[in-house]
């Protein structure tokens, strides 16, 4: 199955936007599960709802939203570019930006019903024996979230790599910069003859969706088989 360039920059900047995407929401994603796993406080549910509302948000609302908050003119946006000469828009970090945020809630929802199968005696145990607050969450809390930390990463990468709306909201379809496969096989599907393109797109979008969620299960059993589980 032969490639075209544009076929394969599309390719390329799926695997980059998605990368990207995960690596730099997985801190925060780990972060909100702790809080509302761990902690009580005023607000919490509406926390929850927040951080779970573009699972229910149509992406070209969180792709608009994107775009009066990190635009160029946004009110977070034009601050970014004004200070650092940095901008989301049209680009490639806005493409990561809107996947990320798309992909966010499941990530932390994942993350989160692993670590409500952590056993907080277990913590107790650790700091009544001397372990400080950090050491407790990076040899005890963090370890045995493992499996779900995995499965988090994973969904997100592959809902990132299915990201549509938001990003084509947010930073448009430009060739080589912001046209990921979706908005490649968009196009592709809008051009006369372009058929058989659009048709190996797809099949590529299955085969790496495919394969994210067979090597989430490996990695899910090689963590529990490390933890002795």
């Amino acid at each position: 199955m032969m490639l075209s360039d544009l076929e394969w920059q599309a390719v390329e900047l799926s695997l980059k936007v998605s990368g990207v995407a995960v690596i730099c929401s997985l801190p925060l994603g780990v972060l909100m599960a702790w809080i509302l796993v761990r902690c009580q406080f005023p607000g919490k549910t509406l926390l929850d709802s927040i951080i779970h509302l573009p699972l229910v948000l149509p992406p070209v609302v969180v792709g608009y939203l994107l775009l009066i908050a990190m635009g160029r003119r946004g009110f977070i946006g034009e601050w970014l570019y004004d200070w650092f000469g940095f901008s989301f828009a049209f680009s490639w970090r806005g493409a990561a930006l809107a996947s990320a945020v798309v992909a966010f809630p499941l990530m932390v929802r994942a993350i989160r019903l692993s670590l409500e199968a952590v056993d907080s005696k277990l913590e107790q145990a650790a700091r009544t024996l001397g372990a400080g607050r950090w050491r407790v969450f990076f040899t005890i809390t963090l370890p045995l979230t493992l499996p779900g930390i995995i499965v988090g990463t994973v969904l997100g990468f592959a809902r990132s790599l299915g990201e549509f709306g938001a990003t084509i909201t947010f930073v448009s379809n430009i060739p080589g910069e912001t046209r990921t496969i979706p908005l490649a096989m968009y196009t592709l599907i809008e051009t006369p003859g372009a058929e058989n393109a659009a048709a190996r797109l797809c099949v590529i979008a299955i085969v790496l969706a495919l394969v994210s969620l067979l090597m989430s299960e490996w990695l899910v059993r090689w963590g529990r088989k490390r933890l002795g589980a």
